[in-house]
């Protein structure tokens, strides 16, 4: 779904949406201000690059990420959880990830990211490794966060 398309659903359903991201660094946000009418909808975008940020700005536990990294389901699922609270909205999406060239390992590659998706029913989380270049891991990342907006709209 596009952002256009995620904005239209959103304002014709009442609903309010945020963002937590990390590696996206506010492309998400992005995205959907660049509609018309987006105020409507979007009430907050987070850009949390840091692991401090993700403490200090979302309440992520420092040590929920020295245990299992910054990309990591548990992390990403915070984020999203403490963006919703945060920002009041009936949605939130967040995004952690390794968008490269450099930072990845054996375990976590270059393309690593995990989302979390929070709604009223609580938060799902989601893995996926992209390919290609920085610039593509993170399109990759944008694309697929506003998918997962698209299914919370709808479910």
């Amino acid at each position: 779904m596009s952002a256009v398309e995620l904005v239209a659903v959103c304002k014709a359903r009442g609903l309010t949406i945020a963002t937590a991201e990390s590696c996206t660094g506010g492309m998400i946000a992005a995205a959907i201000t660049d509609v018309p009418g987006a105020s409507a909808v979007f009430t907050h975008g987070f850009v949390t690059y840091s692991n401090a940020a993700k403490t200090q700005m979302l309440g992520v536990p420092e040590g929920l990420i020295e245990e299992v990294g910054a990309v990591s389901a548990a992390v990403a699922g915070c984020m999203a959880i403490e963006a919703q609270v945060k920002a009041g909205a009936d949605l939130a999406v967040a995004v952690t990830g390794i968008a490269g060239p450099d930072g990845g390992t054996a375990l976590k590659p270059v393309g690593t990211v995990w989302f979390g998706l929070a709604k009223a029913d609580g938060v799902t989380t989601y893995h996926k490794v992209f390919s290609g270049g920085r610039d593509d891991v993170r399109r990759a990342s944008v694309a697929f966060a506003l998918d997962l907006l698209r299914e919370g709209v709808h479910a």
